[in-house]
This record gives structure tokens, sequence and C-alpha cells, in this order.
């Protein structure tokens, strides 16, 4: 039985070899395999250098169809604010534009200056959802306690595939107030 152990020691440790040899290569595997999956394109719409106003274009609308579009607000856990929106949730026609409406509020006593960054689930639908008005589209500035109403205009083209039938837009409202004083 002794004169077994040499072996046994070197088949452990060739096996432990080459399941870190895996994991190196699951590792360097990952960022190729994010990019496939996510689709860049999608995502680029999240870098505020990258957002993108669209104008506004006559759509014909489609009345035979409705797609169900949700609304959430967050905030960083760092942002002393109050945000929501006032419209959780809206019915539309692909084609027709809508205006909604976001309630922010600054909690300090301080003036604030915040950025909101937007998102869209399923993300493929980004392509499909032009915004025409959003207070995302630039860095706001509360002076203390300032609340405002913060609109949202949008349209859904009516080359939205079918088979999405909700779009759900998020803002996430970030304390820039450091960053901005920095500049």
């Amino acid at each position: 039985m002794d004169q077994n152990i040499p072996q046994k020691n070197l088949k452990l440790a060739r096996n432990l070899l080459i399941i870190a040899i895996a994991m190196f290569g699951f590792g360097y595997a990952l960022v190729p395999i994010y990019d496939v999956l996510c689709e860049w394109k999608w995502i680029e719409r999240d870098r505020p250098d990258a957002i993108k106003q669209a104008k506004e274009m006559a759509y014909e609308i489609d009345k035979e169809r409705e797609v169900t579009v949700e609304f959430i607000a967050s905030l960083n856990e760092n942002t002393p604010m109050i945000f929501r929106a006032e419209t959780q949730k809206l019915k539309v026609h692909p084609g027709e534009y809508h205006t909604v409406n976001f309630y922010a509020e600054n909690k300090k006593d301080t003036d604030i200056n915040a950025r909101a960054i937007h998102s869209f689930s399923p993300a493929v639908v980004s392509s499909f959802v032009d915004t025409i008005t959003c207070f995302c589209f630039d860095e706001q500035v509360f002076k203390p306690k300032e609340a405002k109403k913060l609109p949202v205009r949008f349209a859904v083209n009516p080359e939205l595939p079918k088979q999405y039938q909700t779009i759900t837009l998020s803002y996430t409202f970030f304390d820039n107030t450091e960053k901005s004083v920095k500049k």
C-alpha cells in the first residue's frame, strides 16, 4: 500500500494542475463570452457619454398592438434623494409618443449634482425605444431640499418584434457632487 502513495500523489497533482489550467482558461474566455451574450451594441446606451437623443418622427401607429411599458426608479445607495416614477406602468400602441414624469427631491441641506443612468429590459428593446426628452441626458443640479418633476418623452418603434410585449425602463440616480466639484 505504501508503494501506491507516490503514484496517487502524482495523479492528484496532475488532476489539480488540469483543473487550475481549465479555471484559468474559463476566466480568460469570460470576456468574449460576455460580449457575445450581451452584444455590446445594446449595452453602449448605458454609458453617460454615449446616450443618444432621438428626434421625434411621425410613425404609423399600430392600433392592433399593445405593449406594456414599466418604469422603475432607484437610487445608488450613496444618493441622498427621494426618487420615484409617477407612472408605474403604461400600455402603449407602438408608434405613439408618451410623456411620463418622475419625481426627485434632494433630502440634503446642500446642493446635489446627480446623474441618472437608464437601462432597458430586455436589453434588445433599447434600439426600439426612441427617447426624445429625458432627464438622463444631462446631469441634474438640485438645490437644498429642492423637488423636481422630471419628464421622459418616448415612443416604441412599431418595428419592435411582436414577441416583446413588456418593456422595462429603469433609471438609477447617482450622486456626482464630488466629481462635479473636482472638475
